[in-house]
Parts: C-alpha cells; sequence; structure tokens
C-alpha cells in the first residue's frame, strides 16, 4: 500500500443560518472543484450584521489526498 501525500487549502464558508451551515457550505463548494476531500479544521469564526441579523463566516482548513 503506497503512503499518500495530503495538500491543505482554506477557504471561508457563509452563511445565515448558523456555523455549521457555514462549515457545511464550505466543504460542499471545496468538493465541487476537489477530489479526494479527507478531513477538515474550523480556524476561525467571525461574522457580520445585516440589518440585525447574525451573517457567520467560517475559515475552514480542508485536507485533500493527492493523486498518485
Amino acid at each position: 500500500m503506497p503512503d499518500h501525500v495530503y495538500k491543505i487549502i482554506e477557504i471561508v464558508g457563509t452563511s445565515d443560518v448558523n456555523v455549521h451551515e457555514a462549515v457545511r457550505n464550505a466543504i460542499h463548494r471545496a468538493s465541487k472543484t476537489v477530489h479526494n476531500l479527507q478531513w477538515f479544521e474550523v480556524e476561525d469564526i467571525r461574522g457580520s450584521i445585516h440589518n440585525g441579523e447574525p451573517h457567520f463566516q467560517v475559515a475552514v482548513r480542508i485536507g485533500f489526498r493527492l493523486d498518485e
């Protein structure tokens, strides 16, 4: 079995619903253009307020396995 090599990207997911949805949005969008996604880490949680409502922004590091 070959040893695997991984690359890490950092993206920011957003959501008007909650932090969890922002993470899901980030992973879903990344999976459209990057394959072999393996794991993620939440690096930072921040947000903004629009008309009294929160808008969540989550910085996510996503690791994916490089092709052989």
